[in-house]
């Protein structure tokens, strides 16, 4: 095992067995939403994980280890602790350096999850090509850890406050698969669907199961994205939020906010625009992806297990 790994008892039961695991981000804990509501989100998606028959894996970087799988201390401690330094692909050797406490975005789990031996991550909404990307470039390190590491991710697009068609347009390019789960759009976050198609469609956990199976036989190093909607009768309509997304980046503009303090100010901010829907829809959503991504480790587990 790799020296910087530390994994949970319970997880490294389950991945010895060949039993499924699910992975889970934690800046979503530490930066994505307020105390209490944050480490109760945390513990109520790990029982989802289990009520479907998989092993919760919450990653983040703790006492100079990538550590996989937590216990509820180490949780509560993420969504309590002040200064939790957000953990990109960037940051990963720095943070583990110095010994400090991180959490971890959706590139860096998806790093400690693949080097623990975990197939499927489940998280809220991916990064992606930031609007304005003319202007300042910038583009979530989430994208390129797609294009090289072979995990599936599952999640309800890509977060609402980027730019979606360049989103799309960058993981095609990269030949990462988006997989629409009973959808031929690409849904939009906080919204169940938005105009942008989708070049596959998928209906249940085994179809994407087989797809899994098929792309690491191929040994291809990109992983595979599933965007699951959120239910509608949790979202807020597209034409609703998106005027609330441009309020929000206009404050933002006027702020001086830039780089990876971004999203978490924007999506404070929805919050307080929305008035705290936009934090029931997120809670919903993430809920909604652990449900999936659960059946989905099992049906890739029971593939594997078939031959």
């Amino acid at each position: 095992m790799n020296p910087l790994l530390s994994i949970n008892p319970e997880v490294q039961e389950a991945l010895t067995a060949g039993k499924p695991v699910v992975a889970l981000e934690s800046t979503i804990i530490s930066h994505g939403m307020p105390y209490p509501q944050n480490v109760e989100m945390a513990r109520e998606t790990e029982k989802i994980i289990r009520d479907n028959g998989a092993t919760p894996a919450t990653v983040a970087v703790i006492d100079g280890k990538i550590q996989v799988g937590l216990s509820a201390d180490q949780l509560e401690l993420l969504a309590t602790a002040r200064d939790v330094a957000k953990v990109s692909r960037r940051d990963l050797a720095l943070v583990l350096s110095r010994g400090t406490l991180g959490a971890t975005t959706v590139a860096t789990t998806m790093i400690g999850a693949h080097l623990a031996g975990i197939d499927v991550f489940v998280t809220g909404g991916i990064g992606g090509v930031h609007r304005g990307y003319e202007e300042h470039m910038d583009v979530s390190a989430d994208l390129e850890e797609l294009a090289s590491t072979p995990l599936t991710v599952v999640c309800a697009g890509a977060k609402a406050i980027l730019d979606l068609p360049r989103t799309l347009e960058y993981l095609e390019t990269k030949g990462v698969p988006v997989l629409g789960y009973g959808t031929n759009y690409l849904p939009a976050f906080y919204s169940s669907s938005s105009e942008h198609k989708l070049n596959a469609r998928v209906d249940s956990a085994e179809e994407v199961a087989r797809v899994m199976k098929h792309s690491r036989e191929l040994d291809l190093s990109s992983g595979i994205v599933v965007v699951n909607p959120i239910p509608k009768d949790k979202e807020i309509p597209a034409e609703e939020v998106n005027s609330i997304i441009e309020q929000a980046l206009a404050e933002e503009k006027k702020a001086g906010v830039k780089g990876k303090d971004s999203t978490p100010f924007l999506l404070a901010k929805i919050v307080e625009l929305t008035e705290g829907r936009s934090l029931k829809a997120n809670i919903a959503l993430v809920y909604n992806n652990a449900r999936l991504g659960a059946k989905i480790a099992v049906a890739y587990s029971d593939l594997s297990c078939a031959g």
